[in-house]
């Protein structure tokens, strides 16, 4: 998963499915948009992070049965550094 925080336009995008091209969108949240691929999520554009990231995210993660988890480490990785891309890998849960 990539994600990059752009300081200027004040927006987080985070990448969920590499080189795939979306079809079409959803506003899912008044923060947050969805790029879909046969229904499908492939990409996120959180707006305004400044202003809390955890409503829109979870608005997201419900929707579309994401984890919350991953997508906060994305978001806060991007915030860290912003203007740079930033590549988080999250490994499942461990089972034992």
């Amino acid at each position: 998963m990539h994600s990059d925080y752009d300081k200027e336009a004040n927006a987080i995008a985070i990448t969920l499915v590499d080189s795939a091209i979306a079809d079409r969108a959803d506003q899912r949240h008044k923060r947050a948009i969805v790029a879909l691929r046969d229904g499908e999520p492939v990409s996120l554009e959180l707006l305004y992070p400044n202003l809390g990231i955890d409503e829109p995210l979870r608005a997201v993660a419900e929707r579309y049965e994401l984890d919350l988890e991953t997508l906060t480490a994305a978001a806060t990785a991007a915030l860290a550094a912003p203007d740079r891309a930033v590549t988080v890998e999250v490994a499942a849960r461990s089972t034992i």
